[in-house]
């Protein structure tokens, strides 16, 4: 999955597949994370948040289920 930078002290790169309704996160920290089933508003939500990681703490990542993939 193709994965864009993003401004934010916790998140480095944010990727998503429509198709799967896939968000792929990359921390600052190395670690990769995929989330399964998060509508495509609240990706682009997240997107064009002031505050990445605050947005991503608040409404995804203790509301999907998630696999660490890196």
């Amino acid at each position: 999955m193709n994965r864009s930078s993003v401004v934010s002290s916790d998140i480095r790169s944010i990727g998503y597949e429509p198709s799967t309704c896939t968000p792929e996160i990359e921390f600052h920290g190395g670690s990769v994370y995929q989330y399964a089933g998060v509508p495509p508003v609240e990706h682009s939500r997240l997107l064009a948040a002031g505050s990445k990681g605050t947005r991503f703490h608040e409404y995804t990542k203790d509301h999907f289920p998630c696999i660490r993939i890196a």
